[in-house]
């Protein structure tokens, strides 16, 4: 069993207990990932010295496994064309006089070229469920961007398929497959998708399974937060993540937090409200939980909370998102969007406040690349060998985007720029050092796509 939901109900129905989420936060702080028992104390607990104690673990864990890095992608969406009824989806089939479109491959590596003018280096391709456009025209798009641009990893966010098309999706380049299960709780998941393929909850849960057995290293998993209640959501996406670990000897390689936002005929009222400081509990429970994820945080929230969340665990945000096929290359031409989104900066902006927050903007794509994945990645990680490298190689990436976009970045008192001295500067071990520094020095002759 995959998610044992009655276990999950009745750990969030005994009263809190106080004593065991200190005990828990002691554990993680002492570098032990917490159990599903104790993240569901620390999501029932509202003492507030509890809740600043989790915020402030949470932060120290972070940044134990990843350092200041923060990493950047943008979505690519490939067809807004999908059969099924979701409530919460621009997408779904009901919208019947909605503009759709699919872009060729042709357009999916215009739109990517789109995306590595501005900068960055990795993107996840996101498509509806349709027939027409399943694994055949995904690994079309897929490797027409790796041909014609400079797009050095593409991840992928599409529809359930068999072991088969996994491996199809694999063997195209594809680094991390993800799929979000949207809710754990099967009542609510019986309702919110009443018709198409995406009715069936066991097929779609099973999906990780079948791509570690296609050969995928790293997946990708979450919850859409508003549907049903948060802590039970957050739990089960724990125990989904812990059963993958379990059978294939690694974790969730990213948790994904979106809430509910406004879509095209989509639910007027969010079922579950998930209030601003409740997702800064979440991703501080989702770090002690699973501390070597990658938490991603994408435009469907506000600038300022990004910000705030980046301080409590988060660890991946997106840029400049657009949720329509074309949205990078024909922004005036509205097609069908996913979702609305809330913050609208510019990648340059974006890393701006990254970098005037105190972390350091990452564009790094080594680990898919080299093979530091899966299983390797996670001992790795919990060892702590993979900071020094991967802090090593946001540096690189760093140094590459300002030559290549010189004053893009000058609007946080040049914060980006004092970034990279300092991303310099805390390379301590001395052979390190001067690897780096002899790979800056061949960025700014003019070399490209050097890591460690």
């Amino acid at each position: 069993m995959i998610i044992d939901a009655e276990k999950i109900e009745a750990l969030l129905k005994r009263p809190a207990d106080i004593a065991l989420a200190r005990e828990a936060l002691k554990r993680a702080g002492a570098g032990s990932a917490i159990t599903l028992e104790e993240a569901a104390e620390l999501l029932k607990c509202e003492d507030a010295n509890v809740r600043e104690g989790l915020l402030k673990t949470a932060a120290e864990v972070k940044q134990k496994i990843f350092g200041s890095r923060v990493v950047l992608f943008a979505p690519l969406y490939l067809s807004n064309y999908c059969t099924n009824g979701c409530l919460y989806c621009g997408f779904r089939s009901q919208n019947r006089g909605a503009q759709r479109t699919a872009l060729t491959p042709e357009e999916a590596a215009n739109e990517a070229a789109a995306l590595v003018a501005m900068g960055f280096k990795r993107v996840l391709l996101v498509t509806g469920e349709d027939g027409r456009y399943s694994i055949d025209y995904i690994t079309a798009c897929v490797r027409a961007i790796y041909e014609n641009t400079g797009m050095r990893i593409v991840h992928l966010n599409a529809p359930p398929v068999d072991v088969e098309g996994l491996r199809a999706l694999k063997a195209s380049g594809v680094g991390v497959y993800q799929s979000f299960q949207e809710t754990y709780h099967r009542p609510t998941y019986a309702r919110m998708h009443p018709s198409g393929r995406k009715k069936d909850y066991d097929y779609r849960l099973a999906v990780m399974d079948r791509a570690f057995e296609a050969g995928f290293k790293d997946v990708g998993i979450g919850p859409l937060f508003g549907l049903y209640d948060y802590r039970f959501e957050v739990l089960a996406t724990i125990a989904h993540s812990a059963h993958l670990c379990e059978r294939f000897g690694a974790e969730a390689h990213t948790i994904s937090l979106p809430r509910l936002r406004p879509a095209v005929s989509g639910l007027t009222q969010v079922p579950s409200p998930v209030s601003d400081a409740e997702l800064k509990k979440i991703t501080a429970v989702f770090r002690l939980a699973v501390p070597c994820a990658g938490l991603v945080v994408s435009t469907r929230e506000s600038a300022q909370l990004r910000g705030e969340l980046l301080k409590v665990g988060a660890s991946q945000i997106s840029a400049a998102s657009r949720t329509n096929p074309g949205g990078y290359t024909h922004s005036e031409e509205k097609t069908l969007e996913q979702f609305s989104t809330d913050d609208n900066r510019s990648l340059a902006e974006v890393m701006g406040t990254i970098a005037a927050g105190g972390f350091l903007p990452s564009l790094c794509t080594t680990c898919y690349r080299v093979g530091r994945t899966g299983s390797d990645f996670m001992e790795k990680t919990t060892a702590g060998e993979m900071e020094r490298l991967c802090h090593a190689n946001a540096v690189l990436t760093l140094k590459e985007y300002l030559a290549d976009h010189p004053g893009a970045v000058n609007g946080e008192s040049g914060a980006v720029e004092k970034a990279l001295e300092k991303g310099i500067e805390r390379v301590m071990e001395p052979a390190l050092k001067k690897a780096l520094l002899e790979k800056l020095q061949q960025i700014e002759e003019g070399k490209r796509d050097l890591y460690f």
